[in-house]
């Protein structure tokens, strides 16, 4: 097992030897906790001087404390006051800050009017149910102080919202220049408020057919914020094909945010306008836009400035990780299953050893975004040149540097990449000397391993693990362009973003039900000569993006006969043929499925949070998501515990699950 950061065992030490402060003087109740004084009780206020809890929305505290805590010195040389200034790196920046926030309106209650005023019960409830995963995954339990029963009160009782302050800032409109109207678009970058609003306002200003929500939090805290196109947003509805769109992923990449940002602008305002073809979009279309996949490291680059930005500052997350490189690497296990042709070798599971190393929470977010949505095809815009690849984008040598790669799919992956090029304008410029011209011969797209081979790429696994194609658009050379060349940019690159999300009705869809009429989940969609299958949704809807030609497609699941159809695309049909399938069940006797990958460790908790594709149940066993941060056999302690053996008797055993 590799040993945690240095910060993190230097923390964790300082945690241990805490642990037998005097951080409850009093007799525990029940639950573990102390008996504090109660919201309505007088108090006298203090100035608040606790480190940890210096970013909370007041200035004013008082003691003793919720947990009977009576000086600020008996505060910080408690367990329950060191474990908050851990847990960022704990949960690896899951839920971050919001439950040090938490804890800190429990640990330095906010004092007004000297009058202790308790956090809301139902902002407790709600982080629990978030962040309840994030423990089950190292196996630690939810800590007692924040039991949202005991010591949070509810809204008639007055209570406050401790996590106000995060959305400081983010809710205040900006007032448009005088005279411009609401479509007007600013084209100018946006620091991480003004995207937050602007995203805000789209979204109510179109709230009939978008809405705003958060995937996840980044390493320092910052919302994912994603805006969401369709005619009912919110909901998946049957053989709606649903597109993402990310950008940012490395936070100097800058392009590719306010190209989002600009879109989601344009795709309110045209509708609102009656543009024919973009209320044809989002009325047969879900688009989900992720401006940033990394606001923490746009922040870095955005101080240097558009034009002094080095080729590498805050291309990384907070963690100094490549986000682009921090996805589980399937594309290897992909070579090793392909050799086998009794194996599938697609919806590969996340092995086990991949949770041993350091995940990104944007990583996870993206992961478990992908799990509850059906996503059918995706770009990831980025910066540094002017082109478009697509998977692989590992080498199947991993030796070879640059060796062209394909997929199953490479004859549809190509239509998906010139659908971007072909009518980008400085794509298909001619002169071999402007930005991107040495891909001039190839028509300006290219496999990504025959550019340059890497692993833990986000392409590769939204390829191997799920339904969805995606394509990689690098948007020009200057990573961070100046304000004046974005309205350019804007220009170049609209109508590739706009045709290529028209690319996702290309090929079949369909429902597979029972005679009965009941959708069959799961069913395998399988297309004679492509080796990659994609599987039905919840509610039996598949899409199956396919070249024109025709095609043999059977559809398949276990305890059904298969049913086998011959489909043919026209070239220029633009709209996805409806390819219905009823399944006939088997009669008793054995059943031949093709087999999946190999999977192992049953019973093991998944550290996205337990649910399989588009938030069905997982199946027990199902897939082996651990790794370190799960529950030793033989009942022993875990893996973070070791650091508390060497020392005083008094442990935080509140930790402990068993």
């Amino acid at each position: 097992m590799p040993p945690p950061p240095l910060l993190l065992l230097l923390l964790l030490a300082a945690l241990a030897a805490a642990a037998a402060g005097p951080g409850c003087p009093l007799p525990r109740g029940p639950a573990g906790g102390c008996h504090g004084p109660s919201a309505a009780d007088s108090a006298t206020c203090v100035d608040m001087q606790l480190r940890t809890c210096s970013d909370v929305a007041y200035n004013w505290t008082t003691f003793p404390t919720l947990l009977e805590q009576r000086s600020r010195e008996a505060v910080e040389s408690s367990s329950e006051y060191i474990l908050l200034s851990v847990l960022h790196h704990l949960l690896e920046g899951q839920c971050n800050p919001d439950l040090r926030l938490l804890g800190c309106a429990v640990l330095a209650p906010r004092c007004e009017g000297g009058r202790v005023h308790r956090p809301c019960r139902h902002v407790c409830e709600g982080l629990r149910e978030a962040c309840q995963p994030a423990f089950d995954a190292i196996d630690m339990a939810w800590p007692y102080f924040l039991d949202c029963g005991r010591y949070f009160a509810s809204v008639e009782e007055g209570c406050y919202d401790p996590l106000e302050k995060l959305r400081e800032g983010l809710d205040v409109e900006e007032a448009l220049p005088s005279g411009l109207p609401p479509t007007f678009i600013h084209f100018t970058h946006h620091s991480y408020a003004q995207m937050v609003r602007v995203l805000r306002r789209t979204a109510a200003r179109c709230a009939h057919v978008a809405k705003t929500y958060s995937i996840g939090r980044s390493f320092n805290g910052k919302e994912l914020l994603v805006i969401e196109f369709s005619a009912r947003p919110g909901q998946h509805e049957l053989m709606e094909p649903e597109v993402k769109l990310i950008g940012n992923i490395h936070g100097n990449e800058v392009a590719g945010r306010e190209m989002l940002i600009y879109l989601a602008q344009y795709l309110c305002s045209e509708y609102l306008l009656g543009s024919p073809r973009i209320q044809r979009l989002l009325n047969t279309t879900r688009i989900h836009l992720l401006p940033s996949m990394n606001p923490d490291g746009y922040e870095v680059a955005a101080a240097e400035g558009a034009g002094y930005n080095g080729w590498t500052s805050g291309r990384q997350n907070a963690q100094n990780l490549d986000l682009n490189r921090n996805f589980p690497d399937l594309t290897s296990e992909y070579y090793r299953l392909a050799s086998s042709r009794s194996v599938r070798s697609d919806h590969i599971p996340i092995p086990q050893h991949y949770w041993w190393g350091k995940v990104a929470p944007e990583t996870k977010a993206i992961m478990k975004w992908m799990r509850t949505t059906p996503f059918v095809l995706s770009a990831s815009l980025h910066g540094g040149d002017l082109v478009v690849s697509y998977p692989f984008d590992f080498s199947k040598h991993p030796q070879e540097e640059k060796m062209f790669s394909p997929t199953p799919d490479e004859k549809m992956f190509k239509l998906l990449a010139r659908a971007y090029a072909d009518v980008h304008p400085m794509m298909m410029d001619r002169s071999e000397n402007r930005c991107g011209g040495n891909f001039l011969k190839r028509g300006s797209i290219i496999n990504g391993a025959d550019w340059y081979s890497f692993t833990g790429g986000m392409s590769d696994f939204n390829y191997l693990h799920s339904n969805c194609f995606e394509i990689t658009v690098e948007l020009g050379c200057v990573k961070f362009p100046p304000e004046e060349a974005l309205y350019t940019l804007w220009q170049h690159n609209k109508e590739p973003l706009l045709n290529f999300v028209e690319m996702v009705h290309r090929g079949i869809k369909g429902v597979v039900m029972d005679k009965f009429g009941k959708p069959v989940k799961n069913a395998r969609i399988l297309v004679k000569g492509i080796r990659h299958d994609i599987t039905t949704a919840p509610d039996g809807d598949y899409w199956r993006l396919l070249p024109p030609g025709p095609h043999i497609v059977i559809a398949q699941a276990p305890g059904y006969s298969k049913v086998i159809k011959k489909v043919t695309i026209p070239a220029r049909m633009k709209r996805a043929g409806r390819v219905d399938f009823i399944l006939q069940p088997l009669g008793t006797g054995p059943k031949k499925v093709l087999l999946g990958p190999r999977r192992s460790g049953s019973g093991l908790r998944d550290p996205l949070g337990g649910a399989s594709p588009y938030g069905e149940p997982e199946e027990v066993g199902q897939e082996p998501l651990g790794g370190r941060r799960q529950p030793s056999s033989g009942g022993s302690k875990p893996w973070w515990w070791s650091y508390f053996t060497s020392l005083s008797q008094h442990k935080p055993r509140w930790l402990l699950k068993y």
